[in-house]
């Protein structure tokens, strides 16, 4: 049975991917950024994705967002939902999960190990059927033991030397097939972050020699070894960022002859900005378009962890009767004119009372404003006494009455 571990680099071996990215960007071989990043074969790790500003901003957009979502528990109860308010489990996952990690950093690092690597994992701490507990687990301490059954797919987890069952942790999985593992955005389009990883490194090296054109020195005569010590201080101090000396003095029958460049130095800010664009439109993140994003974006991982709750931290028995979702409205909250218009267009509609409306914007409940207009301007139903109420011929009915003449006429 095959073992499977996500992250396998350690921190010093990251660091060293890194220098080694530098150096073959510093390489006056590999002039081309995008080129040197396709043919490089490397693989981008998390760490580096996160050190580009296109990435960090779209992952820190989708997992902030999500997280500042309350997750409610509701039950079904005579054909109405009803919200649960008094469950543990809701109370963890918004407050107090008994780790180190409160509800909102659980879920803001699940969603961020869901993006970037494929798989969030939390342990579920049960007394029997009581959640005690819930408790964030880097997915790179997580090893997947997987039978290698295509049809009646098992597997186990692997966690800190001890083996669980898959209903004892919360998995949140991207992309997956099998339901034990998933794939993050990093693998799957780790050529594209390749490529702006590398463009920021060479944007970089051209900070820090402030910007000027590479090249060498070409004398007519043979230098000394002071004059060529000289001339290196001199050259040195023109690139250094500390320096203030910003030329330098070439004595007769020396002369500057500037190295071939591609288009790379010329079009490196369109570059990274395209590049930038691109990574967005791989998260989904649109800047001019909240709307977009959160429908491609926020929307599909909101789905993912509510159902992931409900498939691990509900029991059996509740599931089909109970469910979690994630209150998504102080996200998508229009501004005061938008919200005031589209109430009033419920009301219109018959869709809301004016209490349900207050209901929504935290104010108090008012006797009386539980009215639903019916339309045509002539039937009101008072949703707590069942009552309707016609204007026009200053009548009350309720709902008795109307059974009652359907019973007459059906008599009839």
């Amino acid at each position: 049975m095959p073992l499977f571990r996500k992250r396998e680099k350690t921190p010093a071996q990251e660091s060293r991917d890194v220098s080694v990215v530098s150096t073959a960007v510093d390489d006056s071989t590999v002039s081309d950024v995008l080129l040197s990043a396709l043919l490089s074969g490397e693989t981008i790790s998390r760490e580096k994705a996160m050190n580009i500003p296109a990435v960090s901003s779209s992952v820190d957009l989708i997992s902030s967002a999500v997280a500042s979502m309350p997750v409610r528990l509701f039950k079904y109860k005579d054909e109405h939902v009803v919200e649960v308010k008094d469950d543990v489990r809701v109370s963890m996952l918004n407050g107090d999960t008994h780790d180190t990690l409160d509800g909102l950093q659980m879920k803001n690092a699940l969603v961020l190990d869901y993006l970037l690597d494929g798989n969030g994992y939390c342990y579920i701490q049960r007394d029997g059927n009581d959640v005690t507990g819930l408790y964030y687990v880097d997915d790179q301490y997580i090893a997947i033991s997987i039978l290698d059954e295509p049809i009646y797919k098992t597997y186990t987890i692997g966690c800190g030397g001890g083996m669980y069952q898959p209903f004892e942790f919360i998995k949140l999985l991207r992309n997956t097939r099998d339901g034990a593992r998933g794939f993050g955005i990093t693998e799957e389009v780790s050529k594209a972050l390749e490529t702006a990883f590398r463009s920021m490194l060479y944007q970089l090296k051209m900070a820090k020699t402030n910007g000027n054109k590479r090249g060498f020195l070409k004398s007519e005569r043979r230098l000394g070894q002071e004059e060529i010590n000289l001339l290196k201080q001199a050259w040195n101090n023109l690139y250094s960022t500390d320096s203030e000396e910003n030329v330098v003095v070439l004595n007769n029958g020396i002369d500057f002859k500037e190295a071939s460049n591609t288009s790379v130095e010329m079009q490196l800010n369109e570059t990274v900005k395209n590049l930038a664009d691109q990574i967005k439109d791989i998260f989904h993140v649109y800047p001019n378009n909240f709307e977009l994003t959160f429908k491609l974006a926020i929307y599909p991982v909101v789905k993912a962890l509510e159902t992931a709750l409900n498939r691990d931290l509900l029991l059996e028995k509740e599931k089909g009767k109970y469910f979690f979702a994630l209150d998504v409205k102080e996200i998508i909250r229009a501004n005061v004119k938008e919200r005031y218009e589209a109430y009033k267009l419920a009301k219109e509609c018959g869709f809301m009372t004016i209490n349900e409306m207050r209901r929504e914007e935290n104010m108090n409940h008012i006797e009386g404003l539980d009215i639903v207009d019916l339309g045509l301007g002539s039937v009101l139903y008072n949703t707590e006494t069942h009552e309707y109420y016609t204007p026009n011929t200053d009548t009350i009915k309720t709902e008795e009455d109307d059974a009652v003449i359907d019973g007459e006429e059906g008599m009839t």
